[in-house]
This record gives C-alpha cells, structure tokens and sequence, in this order.
C-alpha cells in the first residue's frame, strides 16, 4: 500500500486567480521531488459564484459590485498580481471581459480526467491561459472545445455532451460534498485522502508537505507490519 502514488485532490476553481498561482506552485513542488516518488494529480471542482448566469456577468463591472467600486476591486487584485509576477504567470486582469460561469468547464475537466491525468491537467493549463492570460469566455462553449481539442480530447464528443445535461448533477454534487468536508476556499489539496492544505502556498511548503506525508505512510506501514500500527 505504501508504494501507491500520493494522491492529491486540488479542489479548484478556473476562474479562481489563486488556483493558477497554486497550480504553478504544486508544479514548481513536483520538480523539487525530482520523482522520489510518484503522485498521482487530480482536479476537483468547485464554484466562487454559482449564481453567475451561462452568459456570464461583465467583469469589470462584476468586481467592482463584489468589492465595492473600483478601488475595492484594485486592492483586491494586488496581492494576485504580485504573487503571478514572482511565479512566472503572466495574469491580463484588462483583457477578461466576461466572469464566466465555470460549471460546463467543470464537466470537461471531468471529462478529461477520464482519459487520464495528463489530459485533465492540460484541459485545466488551457482553461487557466484561456481566462487569465487571453481573457477568453470560458463559459463558452466553443472555447471549451477548443480547449478541450488542444488537449486531444474529441472535438465532436464534446460538443454533443455540452448541449446536454451530461455530468452536470455530479459535478454539482462534487461541489456539495467539498463545502460540506469544510472547504470554504480554493485551492484546497487533499493529500492521500487524509491532509488538506489550504491556498495557494509556497511551493517548498508543499514540496515539504508532500515529502512528509509520503514519508509517514511508509513509517505507518511498517509500524503496522511489526504490530504497532
């Protein structure tokens, strides 16, 4: 048993500026372990605004009604900046016109993770570059094909799913269940079924968190061969 991946959840959202920041950082982790051991990446969904319509709302104006007119919405975004500067992310808050509904985004990725981990983390790459740094709908559903091609997916298979109700009930489930575990913010990884980090942290914070929890599943199986456990 402790030879089996390390199993991390990131319970996300792709319209969450943090969760690109914490997607950086758990990639720049996953270097430092350098393979030591295997980890095993999957993409939990969650929703900041489920109110938001299909169409979505107006950026601008959607922020400034959240944090209470322009200066709100600036001071807000500052702390984000900064921190995709030192990441390396190049964030173009100006070119996002649309807050997007992000459920339909929610089924692809879950789609993606269906044909396997490396296709759901490129559907989630393209979803995060697409908004963040391209400022695309990702409410739309030609920009989910799109980005669903990119990653190899069918094109056709999902246009014919998105014009339907496809998944949609289990992704809302899925966003239940994590509010109900206490999830209140994303990221949140869920390490090995068992340890939550929460935010965006550093990312020798999570390199340590993962060395040390890998380490304490080998330590608990022994002790559990040995009759300790």
């Amino acid at each position: 048993m402790s030879n089996k991946p390390l199993s991390v959840d990131i319970v996300s959202d792709v319209m969450c500026p943090w969760c690109y920041i914490g997607k950086r950082r758990l990639e720049q982790a996953l270097a430092g372990i350098g393979g030591a051991f295997e980890v095993d990446i999957r993409w939990r969904p969650y929703q900041l605004d489920p109110t938001l319509p299909k169409a979505g709302k107006d950026r601008r104006r959607y922020l400034e009604d959240k944090f209470g007119g322009p200066d709100g919405a600036t001071q807000a975004y500052r702390a984000v900046r900064q921190a995709a500067q030192d990441d390396g992310i190049d964030f173009d808050f100006d070119a996002i016109e649309v807050s997007a509904n992000t459920l339909d985004a929610h089924r692809l990725i879950r789609w993606a993770g269906s044909e396997g981990s490396e296709t759901q983390g490129k559907v989630v790459d393209a979803l995060f570059r697409m908004y963040f740094e391209d400022g695309r709908n990702i409410g739309d559903d030609a920009v989910l094909i799109e980005a669903a091609a990119d990653a190899g997916m069918d094109r056709a298979v999902i246009a014919t799913l998105l014009k339907g109700d496809a998944d949609r009930a289990e992704v809302r489930a899925e966003i239940d269940m994590a509010r109900e575990m206490g999830v209140t913010g994303v990221p949140c990884f869920i390490i090995d079924n068992k340890y939550a980090v929460m935010g965006a942290q550093p990312a020798d914070t999570l390199e340590d968190a993962l060395r040390e929890i890998f380490a304490n599943r080998h330590t608990e199986a022994g002790e559990s061969a040995t009759g300790r456990g």
